[in-house]
């Protein structure tokens, strides 16, 4: 019978195969990232040391991820120092939403209609505001021209696409792309290790001609657009609702996503 650590490390280093391809493609090379990656090993034995009510010396987080006891004292120094990174595309994102799913925004058949850019409530003005009065309607609407989200003519402003996926800006895509697969992992690694039951299914289907794959994805797009709009529109009323909770009682997020992938069988 097969280890059980033997069976973890296998099943990760195929998930890591596409991931690593990404790295090769952009110059990182196998040094960078096992240099990088002691980091991620110092957190996760902080994590697991604090799950089990335990102290995090540095003799105790050596023993547990294996980061020499030399790296873990430099690096938990630089660590102390360095700035949180920053929450991008939050603004945008959630303007993004509000237009695809708010009576208001969406037309007849629930479409995100196009705006005019001034004016009372149903333009894109009015749609910023309703998320922040702290930024200008104009600096949003540069942001969503420059990602590619959104187009602006002489009949107002349009939604481009079927959401917030920039097709500009590689580093607002970098940070979707972290997001999207850290927490859809997270879900994974719970259920497997039975910490969790959270949602995490696919569809699986082979022997197919690329004709009908290009078709399955069509038509996943297009449950994609139904699913958003029942998510969304409950995520806005418990979002909503909860604001007027104390801070105390609001410490919890959730993504709700899916994907498609397809390829030539090997």
């Amino acid at each position: 019978m097969t280890p059980q650590p033997t069976l973890v490390l296998d099943r990760v280093l195929r998930v890591l195969q596409p991931l690593v391809r990404l790295l090769v493609r952009n110059g990182v090379t196998y040094p960078v990232l096992a240099a990088a990656l002691k980091r991620v090993f110092l957190d996760a034995a902080r994590t697991e040391l604090a799950t089990r009510g335990m102290a995090r010396t540095d003799s105790a987080i050596t023993l547990l991820c294996g980061v020499h006891r030399r790296d873990v004292r430099q690096l938990s120094r630089a660590g102390a120092d360095a700035p949180a990174p920053p929450a991008p595309l939050g603004l945008a994102a959630q303007v993004v939403a509000r237009w695809m799913s708010e009576a208001a925004y969406v037309d007849g058949a629930g479409a995100p209609r196009t705006l005019p850019k001034g004016g009372a409530a149903g333009s894109f003005d009015a749609l910023v505001a309703g998320v922040s009065h702290d930024v200008r309607p104009r600096a949003v609407l540069d942001d969503l021209l420059r990602l590619g989200v959104a187009r602006e003519d002489d009949t107002g402003v349009q939604l481009q696409g079927g959401g917030f996926a920039p097709r500009q800006g590689f580093e607002e895509m970098s940070w979707l792309f972290a997001a999207n697969l850290h927490d859809h992992a997270a879900a994974a690694a719970a259920n497997l290790q039975g910490e969790g039951r959270f949602l995490e299914q696919a569809v699986f289907v082979d022997q197919i001609s690329a004709d009908s794959a290009a078709r399955l994805q069509q038509v996943s797009v297009q449950a994609w657009k139904q699913a958003f709009k029942v998510v969304m529109a409950q995520a806005q009323e418990r979002f909503d609702g909860d604001a007027a909770l104390p801070q105390a009682a609001r410490t919890q997020r959730a993504r709700f996503g899916v994907y498609f992938y397809s390829e030539r069988e090997e």
